[in-house]
């Protein structure tokens, strides 16, 4: 199968299987979204394997990257004119937000091809413009301003990989925003709270049909 026609086949199965709709803390920015009685959020792992599909994490608005958009709408000078890396960008929620804030280049990295594709069909949803890459960029060095991660510490060792790799582009003088709902594996020490949303959510997906969600920034300590 040729590149072109798996993003066409993702890009199909992403309109088959959503619906567009805004996040209730977003009504600016409109997403290809699941509901959780969806299909594609109850299929078995198998059914999944045999489809292609990795488990649709860019099918939901999750709380932290809700935080982190809904800071960048509300702070755009958090963003504005900087270089942004979003690392695991979903749905490319807070991608989309930052360049809604007028940073001056935003690059969505995720490996998942399918969040890809949701990623550049939601930002021309949204009439957006940015960059995506399916490269693993944890452990990598580049141009940024700016990089910001949503809910990615939910396990280890992800979320050590991430902290260390963060905390070296700290020290090197980079900027880091994390939005993120105190997950189990966030870092405990050397992160500024800047900003505390309720954000509704699903118990179907979520624990809670509310979450608190904070964006952090990554500080010395």
């Amino acid at each position: 199968m040729s590149s072109a026609s798996g993003d066409h086949d993702r890009a199909a199965f992403i309109a088959a299987n959503t619906v567009v709709q805004s996040p209730e803390l977003l009504p600016e920015i409109r997403l290809h979204l699941a509901s959780e009685d969806m299909p594609i959020w109850q299929m078995e792992d198998e059914e999944r394997e045999a489809a292609g599909v990795p488990l649709p994490y860019w099918a939901f608005a999750w709380a932290g990257g809700q935080a982190l958009a809904r800071y960048f709408l509300d702070q755009p000078e958090a963003v504005r004119g900087k270089s942004v890396l979003d690392v695991g960008a979903g749905s490319g929620l807070e991608a989309i937000a930052a360049a809604m804030a007028r940073a001056e280049v935003v690059l969505a990295a995720d490996t998942d091809p399918f969040a890809i594709a949701a990623t550049e069909l939601n930002t021309e949803l949204n009439g957006m413009v940015l960059d995506t890459t399916a490269q693993d960029l944890v452990g990598q060095s580049g141009d940024w301003d700016l990089v910001m991660i949503g809910d990615l510490f939910f396990e280890q060792p992800l979320s050590g990989q991430l902290e260390s790799w963060l905390r070296g582009l700290h020290k090197a003088g980079v900027e880091i925003l994390i939005g993120d709902p105190q997950r189990t594996f966030l870092p405990r020490q050397g992160l500024e709270q800047l900003a505390t949303y309720a954000v509704p959510t699903t118990s179907a997906l979520e624990d809670s049909d509310l979450r608190n969600a904070s964006v952090w920034r990554m500080v010395d300590y």
